[in-house]
């Protein structure tokens, strides 16, 4: 999706056993362009050389902060997720799991008014899913700004 860091490139991955296509049999809309391949080159050196490290280390800080957050939020019923993919479920009720799908929408739209956007997953989950350049000051400031939202909506 991203592996040419926003430069309009297509890639096909799949196992040697399946890959018996003749030449010219398959192509994608957005092959070979020269100044997209650098663009993957540099943002597969990137990956390596920092932000899958980086994207393990704030995301396991940013899943443990929000952890800390459901101690003062009841409504955050789950925490879940690796790396920078995390979700967090909210409920009406931590006992029954009842979803709370209305005030997962109203979360939601309370953040991006503050300047942070969030993306709902399922019926009553938020997505975090942040790029993997994200700094720690930026990862406490959208925490920050999603702390504010939730308070505001319970």
């Amino acid at each position: 999706k991203g592996i040419a860091s926003g430069m309009p490139l297509g890639a096909i991955v799949a196992r040697k056993g399946i890959m018996d296509w003749t030449p010219g049999s398959h192509a994608n809309t957005f092959g070979g362009n020269p100044l997209s391949c650098v663009a993957a080159m540099v943002t597969i050196d990137l990956l390596k050389k920092e932000y899958i490290e980086n994207a393990a280390t704030q995301g396991a800080y940013m899943l443990g902060e929000l952890k800390k957050m459901m101690e003062r939020h009841p409504m955050i019923g789950d925490v879940r997720g690796l790396g920078y993919m995390i979700g967090v479920e909210l409920v009406t009720d931590r006992t029954t799991k009842a979803r709370a799908a209305k005030e997962r929408d109203a979360v939601v739209d309370e953040a991006f008014k503050k300047g942070l956007l969030l993306l709902g997953c399922g019926v009553n989950t938020i997505r975090f899913s942040p790029p993997l350049c994200l700094t720690r000051a930026e990862v406490d400031k959208a925490l920050e700004l999603f702390e504010a939202a939730l308070t505001e909506v319970e």
